[in-house]
């Protein structure tokens, strides 16, 4: 198993950036691949990007693509999601997920099996 802890939400304006990281603890980090989802209130958990293995390979919803960025660290045991001009639409809990068998361009929560418990990001207008 694997146990996942997110860090670095928080308040930012309309077009700034924050940097989200998470981070694992548990089994062999480098077998799982790991996504980022995000769920704002009364709506459903939305996939934002997933990642390979080893880094190599990425994919993204086409609502973060070219303004989101994810990579990982194996060494660090850590995944981060850069997140570049912030919207107001983007305020949202967000969710990294690890699962050893998923594929990355598999956007379904329910392919995941370890979940974080969530940050908190919100974007002022």
């Amino acid at each position: 198993q694997v146990q996942l802890v997110e860090s670095g939400g928080g308040l930012v304006q309309a077009g700034g950036s924050l940097r989200l990281s998470c981070a694992a603890s548990g089994s062999a980090f480098s077998v799982y691949k790991v996504g980022w989802f995000r769920q704002a209130p009364g709506k459903e958990r939305d996939f934002l990007a997933a990642i390979s293995r080893g880094g190599s390979t990425t994919y993204y919803a086409d609502s973060v693509k070219g303004r989101f960025t994810i990579a990982r660290d194996n060494a660090k045991n850590t995944v981060y999601l850069q997140m570049n001009s912030l919207k107001p639409e983007d305020t949202a809990v967000y969710y990294c997920a690890a699962d050893p068998l998923v594929i990355i361009t598999d956007s379904s929560p329910r392919s995941y099996d370890y979940w974080g418990q969530g940050t908190q990001v919100t974007v002022s207008s």
